[in-house]
């Protein structure tokens, strides 16, 4: 019995380790962040084992695993996590933060990155960034919230074009947007608009399904996208499931616009007033005065203009009451194999301006599943149709902002109600009742991916990209509508445009001895486009209420053509960490286009950086107040392509010569053409101090773009008009300067963010030998800014006659002044981009109450207003003036910058620095006040959260300039930094409820 006894105690042991090895399974879960954002490349590993994986893009791991075994789950940034093995399949972790790391992940392309370990310059924005901001577009959600980073509406409009301009503008003859890449697909950002004025592309995207935004601002970081990457990168990455119970999430806004500014105009006692001294000081008093009295009587078209019958404030009826609704749901969640997320949303927006409005339906569906330990896949599916009621470009006169220039005298509508069409200028009320332009959207993006882990550190991904951009554009103008010759007008066109991207690339990612961190990627891509246009357009319908082409007696014009592009692509990146400290980073990508020269398809696109983390360094390590420190630098090369297809090519077009068919050619062949080349080098510190309570960085750069792509004309004996050519050199240079700070923590919490940036843009030389190029009011000349204003320097008022004044030379000295502009020379006299811009950040939180605002600042710009010349102009035309033309001259003496009315006097209304102000501004740009109820209540409710909120948009404006908006400029191509009767941003106020079950 004793030695039975003693076999069974020798046995024990053996006997447990074997029922838990034949526990062992596969274990998979999900790695989070303490925000429930995935972290990808964490790694798992079963301690005192070499058994370890790493989590993918999506935070998934599977490992086998025994009970009771302890994983470790490790990540830069983060605190390790140790959590033993249970009965359970899915062991879900958050990492915390490590209070002595800066830890946020970006996403740098084709891959991810912590940003403790980045050399690069990246600006990360999270959801929380741009949700509730209640405007249609996304990137007007992102204004003042990255240093470096410009954003700007061009004008009120609720499709308006929005310019974003990442450290200047790096181009003058091609494009100046940044490279947008949805979930890995590069994103079609054509303006498609036929009607003079730009749309914004980007509409058609929805904040409600975005994660995260990453801006690519430096070459280093931008590289890696070679020939699209000069003006900079924006990566948006949409949201995804995660392992565990199901979410619905429910949110609803409402809100009311209202222009964010009025200016002040003359009204009908006013008017009479001025314009009667202005023809009195023209004519005399007794012929003026008859004058004057003859015009009245026609403006009032029949009404008592002497007993101010009719006083029309044309401004109230150009400007209205909007309202922004926005309605979108999400479903996700997972297992241990699938996760999935499922959004929709409508956005419904009557903008601020009679006549337009916008209504907007997505929907989106993101689906991965893991098909075996290895092997990944799934798919991310978006639509969205928008439509759009759309008025004229600002250079129109049936442009409802236009309508200001009608004096109040005239009535803007009839007896019988009809509007009055016997108006100055022709009244806008006509074409929104009997015209209408409408804009119809629908897009369809997608991205299907597979990933294959062939070892712990190697993988392979294969992705598949598409995007569909599809517009159709409808005119109607009825007979009535002004300008009209015939019984109706109908104008038809559509637009496809489709582009598909293959990407295939390894992924290698291991630490060597502990201390040597290495990854590297590499592989190749391929892009196609392709874009088919074609419009027509019709004439005399039988009535008004047939308002379709097929309804035309005759078709008078149409159009058709066909274009596309293609890239070929290769790329690598490898990036080495050694001891956590010492950093360097390389990138290479090659270019083939086939809208180069056949010398010069394919260019090269190289990057370099580095970084050093003096923190980690043993005489900083044990500093009570200095966190952290990195020291990086970096240099890389990048290429703009935003040129037409095919521009290197001899082109020919069909034309019709006395009736007969025929061919000419219509661009001159040259196969040197290549991409224009930006060089970058970017000097950078980051730092923290008090456990990283405070935080932030500086950066220095110098951007030099190289081979600025021109359209040359061509002398008429060439047989040619135009050829397209490398020449022209501009320069970028300047700082930014962010400050983060956890002012207060705890059961208040208040943190703040502070950015600011500097850039200083020259242009170094020009395709004419040195000679300035000047269009319109802006010029291009060497050694000044790209397009900044050139003109005539208005010296004020003669105080003794009233005349206005003129600078002869604005270099002298003595500065003599003419009476006559024509004897004075222009001068550069502003610029029209902003020499510094400005954010100003605050979140705080307390017992459920949330409270998040932005301010947004910008210094150092100027617009020209082109109006100014007819509705600034002392009473020179017809035109109602602005209230300030009161103040002019009438008597020796009077010290004032508003020269004597004089009714076609020309008295002052030169195009010169009269009509250019500093556009200088702080914003107040969107506010959120939010309320979340107690935890136990939203349990008694069966909820996981409920939240009502206050949202306001554009809520302050605090400047001196003049116009209706420091921001808005024309939307019709007549100048950068010029207005002319472009409509103010909207004011917003919203509220709302946030739901989650």
């Amino acid at each position: 019995m004793k030695k039975k006894l003693q076999r069974l105690l020798v046995l024990m042991p053996l006997l447990v380790g074997h029922l838990i090895f034949a526990q062992e399974k596969v274990v998979t879960g999900t790695v989070t962040d303490s925000d429930g954002m995935p972290i990808p490349g964490v790694n798992v590993v079963v301690e005192n084992t070499n058994r370890g994986v790493q989590t993918d893009f999506d935070g998934n791991y599977s490992i086998e695993a025994s009970v009771a075994e302890i994983l470790v789950f490790s990540y830069l940034g983060f605190a390790s996590e140790r959590r033993a093995v249970e009965t359970d399949d899915v062991l879900d972790v958050q990492l915390a933060e490590d209070a002595a790391a800066l830890d946020e992940v970006v996403v740098v392309g084709y891959g991810t990155q912590s940003k403790r370990m980045l050399t690069d310059n990246v600006a990360k924005l999270t959801s929380e960034d741009i949700d509730e901001v209640p405007t249609p577009s996304v990137q007007s959600a992102l204004a003042g919230k990255a240093a470096g980073v410009q954003v700007t509406q061009t004008n009120g409009k609720v499709e308006g074009g929005v310019n974003i301009r990442i450290r200047g503008v790096s181009s003058i003859g091609a494009g100046s947007e940044p490279l947008y890449v949805l979930d890995g697909v590069p994103l079609i950002n054509n303006n498609e608009s036929n009607n003079g004025a730009p749309t914004n592309p980007l509409l058609t995207l929805s904040s409600n399904e975005i994660e995260s935004i990453d801006i690519l601002k430096d070459a280093s970081a931008a590289a890696v996208y070679g020939s699209r990457g000069a003006n900079g990168v924006v990566i948006i990455t949409t949201k995804k499931g995660k392992s565990g119970k199901a979410s619905l999430s429910l949110n609803y806004s409402y809100g009311v616009s209202e222009p964010a500014n009025l200016r002040d105009w003359l009204n009908a006692d006013e008017y009479i007033e001025l314009f009667t001294e202005a023809a009195i000081n023209t004519y005399g008093e007794e012929e003026g005065l008859a004058v004057a009295e003859e015009n009245f009587e026609s403006l009032a078209n029949g009404t008592n203009w002497r007993d101010g019958e009719v006083d029309t404030d044309w401004q109230d009826l150009i400007f209205q009451n909007g309202f922004v609704q926005d309605m979108d749901f999400s479903v996700s969640g997972g297992d241990e194999k699938t996760s999935y997320f499922f959004s929709g949303a409508y956005n419904d927006t009557k903008g601020i301006i009679t006549g337009n409005e916008l209504d907007r339906v997505t929907a989106r569906a993101n689906v991965s599943h893991r098909l075996t330990n290895k092997f990944n896949t799934g798919l991310n599916m978006s639509f969205s149709r928008t439509n759009i009621d759309r008025i004229a470009n600002d250079n129109a006169f049936v442009n409802p902002v236009q309508a200001v220039a009608q004096p109040a005298l005239s009535p803007a509508y009839l007896e019988d109600g009809e509007p009055n069409s016997n108006t100055l200028y022709p009244n806008f009320l006509l074409q929104d009742k009997y015209a209408f332009y409408n804009t119809l959207v629908r897009r369809v993006t997608g991205r299907a991916f597979a990933e294959y882990q062939f070892f712990e550190f190697l993988k392979f991904n294969t992705d598949f990209g598409y995007d569909l951009y599809y517009q159709t554009e409808d005119q109607f103008e009825g007979r009535l509508v002004p300008f009209q010759a015939t019984n109706g007008e109908a104008y038809a066109s559509s637009v496809a445009t489709e582009s598909y991207v293959t990407s295939n690339y390894f992924s290698f990612s291991k630490t060597f001895s502990g201390v040597h961190d290495l990854d590297v990627v590499a592989g190749m891509e391929y892009n196609n486009t392709n874009r088919r246009f074609q419009d027509v357009t019709g004439i005399e319908f039988p009535t008004d209420d047939f308002q379709t082409i097929e309804s035309a007696a005759e078709i008078t014009d149409g159009s058709g053509e066909e274009t596309g592009n293609s890239f070929l692509s290769y790329f690598a990146r490898a990036t080495y960490a050694f001891n956590n400290k010492y950093l360097l980073k390389a990138s290479v990508r090659r270019d083939g286009s086939s809208r180069f020269g056949s010398e010069n398809q394919f260019g090269t696109f190289p990057a370099v950086s580095g970084g050093w983390i003096l923190t980690e360094e043993n005489f900083l390590q044990d500093n009570t107040v200095l966190s952290f420190l990195k020291f990086r630098a970096s240099y890389g090369q990048t290429g703009n392509a935003n040129i037409d297809d095919f521009a290197s090519r001899g082109l020919f077009g069909g034309v019709s010569y006395n009736q007969r068919p025929g061919i000419a050619p219509n661009q001159a062949e040259n196969p040197l053409l290549t991409w224009e080349s930006v060089d970058q080098f970017d000097l950078g510190l980051e730092y923290g101090f008090l456990n990283n309570r405070i935080s932030g960085e500086i950066d220095y750069y110098l951007k030099e773009s190289d081979g600025l792509l021109f359209e040359v004309p061509l002398p008429g004996t060439s047989g040619r008009p135009i050829i397209n050519r490398n020449i022209g050199l501009m320069e970028n240079e300047g700082v930014e300067f962010v400050i983060n700070a956890d002012i207060f923590q705890g059961d208040f919490t208040w943190s703040t963010s502070f950015n600011i940036a500097n850039n200083d843009n020259t242009v170094k030389s020009l395709p004419t030998d040195g000679a300035d190029i000047i269009t319109g009011q802006n010029i291009l000349r060497e050694g000044e800014p790209i397009s900044a204003f050139y003109l005539l320097e208005y010296a004020g008022v003669d105080p003794d006659n009233g005349d206005a004044l003129y600078y002869v030379n604005g270099e002298d000295t003595e500065r003599e002044t003419t009476t006559n502009p024509n004897e004075a020379n222009r001068i550069v006299a502003g610029q029209p981009y902003a020499e510094w811009i400005a954010g100003f950040t605050n979140s705080l939180y307390y017992k459920g109450i949330d409270l998040a605002f932005t301010f947004q600042g910008e210094w150092g710009a100027s617009i020209y207003n082109a109006g100014g010349v007819y509705q600034s102009a002392n009473g020179d035309y017809y035109d109602n003036q602005t209230a300030d033309q009161l103040d002019r001259w009438q008597e020796p003496g009077d010290i004032t910058n508003v020269p004597q009315a004089r009714f076609f006097g020309a008295n002052g209304t030169a195009q010169s620095t009269r009509y250019l102000q500093e556009s200088d501004f702080i914003r107040l740009r969107n506010l959120t006040l939010g309320y979340t109820l107690p935890d136990h209540i939203i349990e008694e409710l069966g909820l996981q959260n409920f939240r009502v909120y206050f949202s306001g948009l554009n809520l302050l404006t605090i400047t001196d300039y003049e116009g209706y908006d420091p921001e808005s400029t024309s939307d019709a191509n007549q100048g950068t930094g010029v207005s002319f009767y472009s409509a103010p941003a909207a004011r917003t106020y919203s509220i709302g409820v946030n739901l989650k079950f």
